[in-house]
């Protein structure tokens, strides 16, 4: 006879897994009667997004230093304060619940406040990307159609075509007083600031994360709360700990930057912020941090800097956003300890597997297993599982899983599980590889090619410092592969592909290989290939 556990059963070996796990984290401690019955009266209010985050984090740390960004230090109670007042603003210029609040601030306490203010309200918040062009956030704007933005003064030329009913300027480089619109810092200090807590809403605030837009405008993809499941899923594979100081270098508006917002609020950790990314300056302020999130551009720039850095209390460096090119995640190792941790996911199925140190060493280019509560699956075009070591497109299961897009559709779902848009498989080693996007492959004289095998095969070059590949249109061969690369010091075309032929099949090998002073990125570091496809051999557009 074979038992096989009940779901029930299953179901409450997991909880108590999680519950480890976040002991594991130091989150779960003693607390007085007193706190633990505020916190719990949080939670049933605000649940657990960036409302009851925030407020839990007022009656377990009040005076903990929250923030520290460009303009000093602010706390979490201040946190909390400020943002009851700008919540009542936002309220009296007519926002409620279900209604849009667009975001488009930098790494500051801005952002932060405002996204508090706006989960208290019960509406929800829309991020837009920073590097967005202005006909970008027009389209985005026009459909979302939010109440109010708050944005950055240097955005204000960019959305001025934009359709805005209302906004408030969150982070001021000139003359407040000569501003048109009022700031998020006068709001935030308005007379009502010892008015006390808000009612919680009816309903909790989406996030509505937007999409990278490297193959077309950007689709928004709304979450709602995902409560505790997301924290110890990362937890699970990263041993953050709570209280640590943490340098969020990747952008919050994107899923990397905010899940560490959010993490942020569980941890009760202190958010070091900057406005801009400069790779020295990134340097010095990680000094003083135990951890760094990143995105893997970031970790290219910081290497490249010749700086005497003791980076020996960090432990833990999270990157995600895009793989890890060639032997980066050896030669910061190298240099800085074992301390990377690669996260694979996407917007629409958040974090698939994670790559700890071990994994890195053994083999740099994986993605890892998958963390805590994650199933992922390798599907072929029909559905179903292909054989160990085979690839196919991937497909994710976990609690995090998007909503579909705002503006209508989303990713194929098969049996509960997701589609993450790319094809990879899982190695003998048990690890899962990542291959590239389903819709970059190319078939060239009828063999598949995945730019990002060639890609890393470049990248391990000693003169190459960046590159990506694109499939071309070709007479004689239906597409082929073009190679853009950055590169120091003196190296020629030939050499390159004939690094490439020492390593790949020949059919891998790209018939051009261009040097560029840089490659088009977006904010989270993202090579625009859409606009390379449309880039000649002397590195000028053809659109």
């Amino acid at each position: 006879m074979i038992l096989r556990p009940s779901a029930a059963l299953a179901k409450a070996v997991s909880a108590g897994s999680g519950a480890l796990v976040l002991a594991g984290s130091g989150v779960v401690k003693p607390f007085s009667p007193a706190v633990l019955a505020r916190l719990a009266k949080a939670v049933r209010a605000w649940g657990l997004g960036p409302a009851g985050g925030f407020t839990m984090l007022a009656t377990r740390y009040p005076d903990r230093i929250g923030i520290v960004d460009e303009l000093g230090e602010i706390t979490y109670g201040e946190i909390h304060r400020r943002s009851n007042v700008l919540a009542r603003a936002l309220a009296a210029r007519g926002v409620g619940e279900g209604d849009g609040v667009a975001v488009m601030c930098r790494n500051h306490r801005g952002f932060v406040e405002a996204t508090v203010a706006i989960a208290k309200l019960g509406a929800d918040a829309l991020y837009l990307n920073t590097a967005f062009a202005g006909p970008q956030l027009v389209d985005v704007l026009a459909r979302e159609k939010p109440r109010v933005v708050i944005h950055d003064e240097e955005f204000s030329g960019l959305l001025a075509d934009a359709p805005i009913e209302q906004r408030i300027i969150a982070w001021t480089d000139s003359d407040p007083a000569a501003l048109p619109a009022e700031t998020l810092d006068a709001l935030a200090t308005g007379s009502d600031a010892d008015a006390g807590d808000l009612a919680s809403p009816s309903r909790h605030g989406r996030i509505i994360i937007l999409t990278s837009g490297t193959t077309g405008t950007p689709k928004g993809a709304p979450r709602n709360e995902a409560g505790i499941d997301s924290a110890i899923s990362l937890l699970s594979r990263m041993p953050l700990r709570e209280g640590w100081r943490t340098h969020i270098a990747a952008p919050l508006f994107h899923t990397w930057g905010f899940a560490h917002l959010m993490l942020a609020m569980l941890l009760g950790s202190t958010m070091v912020l900057r406005r801009r990314f400069d790779p020295a300056d990134a340097l010095a302020v990680t000094e003083g941090c135990d951890s760094l999130v990143v995105i893997p551009v970031m970790l290219q720039r910081m290497l490249a800097v010749d700086a005497d850095v003791d980076l020996t209390r960090l432990k833990v460096v999270a990157s995600s956003g895009s793989a890890l090119p060639g032997d980066l995640a050896l030669e910061w190792m190298d240099r800085f300890g074992d301390n990377l941790y690669n996260i694979y996911g996407s917007t629409e199925v958040a974090y698939a597997s994670i790559a700890t140190p071990e994994d890195l060493r053994a083999a740099p280019t994986s993605a890892g297993r998958p963390p805590w509560g994650t199933v992922v699956r390798i599907l072929d075009p029909s559905g179903h599982e292909v054989p160990q070591g085979a690839p196919g497109r991937i497909f994710v299961g976990n609690s995090l899983l998007f909503e579909g897009y705002t503006g209508g559709g989303g990713k194929e779902v098969v049996d509960g599980l997701m589609s993450s848009g790319d094809v990879g498989r899982f190695g003998a080693d048990g690890r899962l590889y990542v291959e590239g996007r389903d819709d970059e492959m190319i078939v060239s004289g009828g063999e598949n090619v995945f730019p990002q095998e060639v890609e890393d095969c470049l990248a391990r070059h000693p003169a190459v410092v960046e590159v990506a590949c694109v499939g071309v249109d070709d007479d004689e061969f239906g597409k082929r592969l073009r190679a853009f690369v950055v590169v120091r010091g003196e190296v020629g075309e030939d050499e390159l592909r004939g690094w490439v032929k020492d390593h790949l099949a020949r059919f891998k090998v790209p018939r051009e290989i261009v040097v560029l002073p840089e490659l088009p990125r977006n904010a989270t570091g993202k090579v625009l290939k859409r606009e390379l496809v449309n880039w000649d051999t002397a590195g000028e557009s053809k659109a």
